[in-house]
This record gives structure tokens, C-alpha cells and sequence, in this order.
């Protein structure tokens, strides 16, 4: 297997945070495989590259918990031509950061989560232009009075960028709904440092919300600035790359169960 993920990683620690948001254009390699099956054996479903054991970039074994999500990581392998793009395989990245990084310390990934509570972006609402409001009422109340009814979480919405502490209550509870499950965790981890809403992750690890409709939320101010002054070609690719991501992210929770 060779280290084109992010490069020869054998002898690096590998850093939990940054093993989770690793997301890079690495280098492209010729595919060295004829075919991507699954396989299960003690450690759970494997992915297998002509019969042998895929491995991670830190050369652990890219074994899923579930075939259900092991036939969706072949899936990206055998999608690829004849060349293997990491940037066309962000479940892949996605299992990978999990294995090498977040499996191995799960504690700062959650902190990091956690973290993001005390200024979600939901919590900061614009005081104007009118229609700016009201979508934003739109896309984020509902989430807010779902964080205070469904999780105990009953978090102060402020007008405006200034900081706001919320209650010890709201983020204990809402912290108590991060996963400890380091595959789930990854996912929740990924989707709210692509969002800036630890809020959005759990409304979409709770089926609350599904992937679309969190990416909405997470973008109403963007979209509503591309039509004041227009579409930026490549401020939508990059976007583009961080939804396959988000994707990536809800593809892994809902193929854990």
C-alpha cells in the first residue's frame, strides 16, 4: 500500500485534531489494484485491494465496524481509473483520519466539539438587513428549540458578533450528546468544523436534520451575500470539496446505524 494519502506518516505521532481535519490535495499515484472487495474477519469488515488488506496512511489496517460502510469505502477504491485520487475519496480520508488519529485519542476531538459550544454560529444572529433575519430565524430556531427540547440544551441567541456566555447548563447537556464512539465522533467532528455549529453536527447525528438541510443552515450567510454580489467560481469549488466531505461525514453515520 503505498503513502499517498498524506505522505509516508510510519514514524510521525499522529496528532488526534489534526488527523481529524485533514483534508489535503495530496498526490495523485496510478492504480495499483485490479479490484476493491470487503472482508470480514476478528477486527470487523476490511477493505481488500486484490485480496489484501487496505491500510491507512500510519499503516493501521482500513478496517470498518460495519460492512454496510466497508462496501461503501470499496466502492470509492473501485471508483477510481487509472489513476487513485484522495481528493475523489473523502470517506476514505474520512476513515483513515478515524483509525490514525481520533480512535487512538478521543478525548481532544471531543473537547475541540465541545468547544465550538460556547460561540456556535447559531447563537449569533444578525440584527439586519430584514431578510437576513428572517432566514437565518428560519434555518437556525428550529435547531435552537431542538437543542433545548430534545437534548435539555436551552442556549442564549444574541444579535450581533459580540460573545455571549452561555449557560454551564446548555453546554453540559449539549456536550453530553458528543459521541464517545471515536467512528461517530470523527463524523460529528468533521461536520462541525466544516458548519462552525457543534449544533447542526448533533441535530444531523440525531436525524434531526439531514445532511442538506445542516449545509443550508451552515451557508445562509454565504448564499446570501452570492446573491447581493454575485457567484465566485472558486469559492464554489472549494465549497463543493467541503460538501463532499460534509457527504462523507452523514454517509458514515448513517452506514454505522
Amino acid at each position: 500500500m503505498r503513502d499517498f494519502f498524506i505522505g509516508n506518516a510510519r514514524d510521525q505521532p499522529i496528532d488526534p485534531i489534526d488527523a481529524a481535519r485533514r483534508a489535503t490535495r495530496p498526490q495523485r499515484a496510478r492504480r495499483f489494484y485490479a479490484s476493491a472487495t470487503v472482508g470480514e474477519d476478528d477486527e470487523g469488515f476490511a477493505v481488500l485491494l486484490d485480496g489484501r488488506r487496505a491500510r491507512t496512511p500510519a499503516h493501521q489496517v482500513l478496517v470498518a465496524p460495519t460492512r454496510a460502510l466497508a462496501e461503501a469505502l470499496a466502492a470509492e477504491w473501485e471508483n477510481q481509473h487509472e489513476v487513485v485520487d484522495p481528493t475523489q475519496m473523502p470517506l476514505t480520508r474520512l476513515s483513515n483520519s478515524i483509525i490514525d488519529g481520533v480512535a487512538k485519542a478521543p478525548a481532544p476531538v471531543a473537547a475541540e466539539v465541545a468547544a465550538y459550544l460556547h460561540s456556535d454560529l447559531l447563537c449569533y444572529q444578525a440584527d439586519a438587513p430584514e431578510g437576513l433575519v428572517a432566514r437565518q430565524a428560519a434555518h437556525w430556531d428550529p435547531v435552537i428549540a431542538w437543542a433545548r427540547d430534545g437534548l435539555g440544551a436551552a442556549f442564549i441567541v444574541s444579535q450581533g458578533v459580540m460573545f455571549v456566555a452561555q449557560p454551564d447548563e446548555a453546554l453540559r447537556q449539549a456536550s453530553a450528546a458528543i459521541p464517545a464512539d471515536p467512528w461517530r465522533l470523527g463524523a460529528v467532528h468533521v461536520m462541525t468544523t466544516l458548519t462552525g455549529s457543534a449544533l447542526l453536527a448533533l441535530a444531523v447525528l440525531r436525524r434531526h436534520l439531514d445532511v442538506d438541510q445542516a449545509w443550508r443552515a451552515a451557508h445562509v450567510d454565504e448564499d446570501w451575500n452570492m446573491e447581493l454580489w454575485g457567484r465566485d467560481q472558486m469559492a464554489l469549488e472549494r465549497r463543493a470539496f467541503r460538501f463532499a466531505e460534509m457527504q462523507a461525514a452523514a454517509t458514515l453515520l448513517e452506514r454505522i446505524g
